[in-house]
């Protein structure tokens, strides 16, 4: 996209464009390559809880981002529910045993060591819990997307955002695309009024199936549970929640706020393991003419597609670019810093917030894009119109304390019953079926 687009507007300035973007707020503080003119510690100390693979990965990004600012960033502890796990994490860090932790109340003990920043990713359904554990602990967190897998969780992720406000502690998600440089230059232009309202779009995320796991003899439930989360709602939320939100947060962000309703459907078709669903199809209506198609599907051998698109009154445009106003306009568009994609660029983000004393809080935003995909997948489990204040003022609705179980209470206390493999929700019926 062009950073210009010709003919004259200046109702929306880049000040005010920064004040509607979390992301982009660290803008102001920031040189080309990211650096704080600001006093600032040199050292700072980070622990990992979860790691597995996006866990280990999330850390390595931000050591990378620590180094790329000129902070040394000392990894002071591990946690995961398996012990192998976290040992291998620290001896990668070269943390003591002592201070690699493991089982359901792992997170206790790692948020009672000096760690500043928390890097978190758990299965989603641990995340309320383990924000409300961290931010009580006064720690800034990064935590990974989604943030819970159903509304009472995503609540929870919002009042511990406004606690960590209260507090003065970052909270960053990985929406990654909030800081991806050319999402934020289309996000600026589209606020400055290139392309009018929006009043439509698509959304997708469709793909191949996802790796799963099959029970081992013996193996507890729990175990079971957390080592194959991705083939379980009650873990992941579903992959309309786990993977989709990324393209769902994009129609929120770039709307300006979450739809009223959501109706649609879906599917299992060939899923193996776990009681996902292999496909949905959404209609989100955000109110005043505007509805976008939200269309996410897992299956094998079927094209595929990661995107956003979205209609206005006076243009077009994908998510990551391809802007295509229907009338010239000088929108003079600003350099958003990117350093090592966007991966690492959050980290920069987060920890740039920390040092200037002015912390990132994407709590809300994250939250509100994961209560969207919930809101969806409730309708596709049962056919029938899910409405937002369902999910967030409407305590009579059925859904407002929908609770998925076992929770992440129940993993600690040692009560996991995992509900059986390859039975799913059938729309229509309330029943269940293999």
């Amino acid at each position: 996209m062009n950073k210009k687009l010709s003919a004259k507007t200046d109702e929306v300035s880049r000040r005010d464009f920064i004040k509607t973007s979390a992301a982009a707020g660290v803008a102001t503080l920031l040189s080309g390559t990211g650096t704080v003119f600001a006093q600032r510690p040199k050292k700072m100390r980070v622990c990992l809880l979860g790691c597995g693979g996006r866990g280990r990965d999330a850390l390595k990004n931000c050591l990378e981002a620590a180094k790329h600012i000129g902070l040394e960033l000392e990894v002071v502890g591990t946690a995961d529910w398996f012990k192998d796990r976290a040992m291998q994490a620290g001896k990668d860090h070269n943390v003591p045993e002592s201070r690699c932790f493991y089982g359901g109340d792992c997170y206790k003990k790692l948020f009672e060591t000096n760690a500043d920043v928390v890097v978190t990713a758990t299965p989603p359904s641990f995340r309320p819990v383990h924000l409300e554990a961290a931010i009580n602990a006064g720690k800034h967190v990064f935590m990974e997307k989604p943030v819970a897998v159903d509304p009472p969780g995503a609540r929870r992720i919002i009042q511990a955002g406004e606690l960590a406000k209260q507090k003065g502690l970052a909270v960053v998600a990985g929406t990654q695309r909030r800081h991806q440089a050319n999402y934020l230059r289309n996000a600026y232009a589209i606020k400055a009024g290139a392309i009018g309202k929006i009043v439509g779009g698509c959304i997708w995320w469709c793909g191949g199936a996802l790796w799963y796991k099959t029970k081992g003899q013996g193996e507890s439930d729990a175990d079971y549970m957390v080592r194959n989360w991705v083939s379980f709602a009650e873990m992941s939320g579903d992959h309309i929640v786990e993977q989709h939100v990324h393209n769902i947060d994009i129609a929120n962000w770039f709307i300006g706020h979450p739809p009223t309703t959501a109706l649609g459907f879906g599917g299992r078709a060939r899923r193996k393991t776990g009681d996902q669903f292999d496909f949905f199809s959404i209609d989100l209506d955000y109110g005043d003419g505007c509805r976008i198609h939200s269309m996410c599907r897992q299956v094998d051998g079927t094209d595929g597609g990661v995107r956003e698109f979205f209609t206005g009154t006076e243009g077009t445009t994908w998510g990551d670019g391809g802007l295509k106003p229907a009338k010239e306009k000088d929108i003079k568009i600003p350099d958003f810093p990117e350093y090592g994609g966007p991966y690492v660029q959050e980290h920069v983000d987060l920890l740039n917030s920390i040092l200037a004393e002015k912390p990132l809080n994407e709590a809300r935003n994250v939250a509100e894009s994961t209560m969207t995909a919930i809101m969806g997948r409730i309708s596709a489990y049962t056919g029938k119109l899910v409405r937002w204040s369902d999910l967030t003022e409407n305590k009579e609705s059925p859904w407002y304390n929908l609770t998925l179980k076992p929770s992440a209470e129940d993993f600690e206390k040692g009560e996991v019953v995992a509900p059986p493999d390859d039975v799913v929700s059938v729309p229509g019926t309330g029943e269940r079926r293999g």
